[in-house]
């Protein structure tokens, strides 16, 4: 039945049955990125070399004893293979059946290869980053015929401090195999996953804080410390401050209650105290250059490139002034409607990663103590170009 609905959708015939909403929207998705159904091989892998410098990159490399714990055992009894991906879709560690092993290589699905929907069409890794939640995909759901011996369960793992998408979990195994209890096995490993990272970042602040609370304690006046991400380990006289902009060496970052701050290095992070004779930060946005950027004046100056996403961000908290916008209100402004919630928060976690204190939560907005310069920004390229609802609005 899977397979002729499937055939009627590609042909366009009368089908026998409906598709799941999911797959539904998937084949939509795949079908207007181009991907062909009689694809048998993805895109060739990336080098050893590519792979390796992405798990070292990758936050799920510190979880993955907690994976094999959860899976591996599964899989291997299962005739299943366990798949870890970033967030690109790109298979970074594949463990599990030997025998199935072998069957996945037939097929490209191997380190290094990159299972995004836009590469291989509808399947439970790129379909689980497309949506954002958990996914099984069986036999001829999959949008390539050469797939459809197969079935996949997929959830994708976020970053429990920010919501940022980190990559998915994947157990696959012949179609023979399916089971309906597997979506529930991969997103409790994946819970799992994610407490573990909580435990991973709460233990290196407690460390920094042995290091930090002393040194605020010999200090006079408020004062930081933050790890390299930018969050808060200790702090003096201030409160209400998790989370900073990432410290760079040399550059001023703008902390609320502070100011402009001068990072001084300590051992696994920064000391941020106000800089002397600091003047009042202004922002302002070059939103004609490619990339745009955001440019921050204060005790000296600095340039941060932005996507074209995070400068129409700015753009919309800058337009609401004081009172900021919610994840809902964002997702309205930059999609149209209010379902993008763990997107637009993930792209604030990025966002604040770079900009930290000029920028406030619950709601977000540009921080009073920020004198804001918006001259031109409503005849700028991006804002003519932009198809934002809320920018396009500014537009009009």
């Amino acid at each position: 039945m899977l397979a002729r609905v499937h055939d009627a959708a590609l042909s366009g015939d009368p089908a026998p049955a409906q598709a799941r909403g999911l797959v539904a929207r998937s084949w939509d998705r795949v079908r207007a990125q181009g991907v062909n159904p009689d694809d048998v091989h993805p895109p060739g892998p990336l080098d050893a070399g590519q792979v390796e410098r992405r798990r070292t990159g990758s936050a799920l490399a510190g979880v993955l004893p907690e994976l094999r714990s959860a899976l591996t055992s599964v899989a291997e009894d299962a005739r299943h293979v366990m798949v870890v991906t970033d967030a690109d879709g790109v298979l970074l560690w594949r463990e599990g059946s030997t025998a199935v092993r072998h069957r996945a290589d037939a097929l490209g699905f191997t380190e290094g290869a990159d299972w995004s929907e836009s590469s291989v069409g509808t399947n439970a890794i790129g379909t689980a980053l497309a949506e954002d939640g958990p996914v099984q995909i069986f036999s001829a759901e999959h949008f390539v015929r050469s797939h459809h011996v197969w079935t996949c369960t997929a959830c994708p793992v976020h970053d429990p401090r920010t919501g940022e998408l980190l990559g998915v979990v994947d157990l696959s195994g012949p179609a023979e195999t399916v089971h309906p209890t597997t979506v529930a096995l991969v997103g409790t490993a994946v819970r799992l996953a994610e407490a573990g990272l909580w435990r991973t970042h709460e233990a290196r602040l407690d460390v920094l804080r042995t290091i930090g609370a002393p040194l605020l304690a010999r200090s006079s006046g408020p004062g930081l410390v933050v790890d390299d991400q930018g969050w808060v380990a200790a702090a003096a006289g201030l409160s209400g401050i998790d989370r900073v902009a990432a410290p760079v060496a040399d550059r001023v970052v703008a902390v609320r209650g502070l100011g402009p701050c001068l990072p001084e290095p300590v051992p696994g992070g920064w000391l941020l105290r106000p800089a002397r004779g600091a003047a009042r930060m202004r922002l302002s946005l070059d939103l004609d250059g490619r990339p745009p950027r955001a440019v921050v004046e204060g005790t000296s100056r600095w340039e941060h490139p932005l996507s074209t996403r995070h400068a129409e961000v700015l753009v919309l908290l800058a337009r609401a002034g004081a009172t900021g916008l919610d994840a809902a209100a964002l997702s309205q402004g930059l999609y149209g409607d209010r379902a993008h919630l763990v997107t637009v928060r993930a792209e604030m976690s990025r966002l604040r990663r770079g900009l930290g204190g000029l920028l406030l939560a619950r709601p977000y907005r540009i921080a009073p103590e920020v004198e804001l310069d918006l001259r031109g920004v409503r005849e700028s390229r991006l804002v003519r170009a932009s198809s934002a609802p809320g920018v396009a609005a500014l537009r009009r």
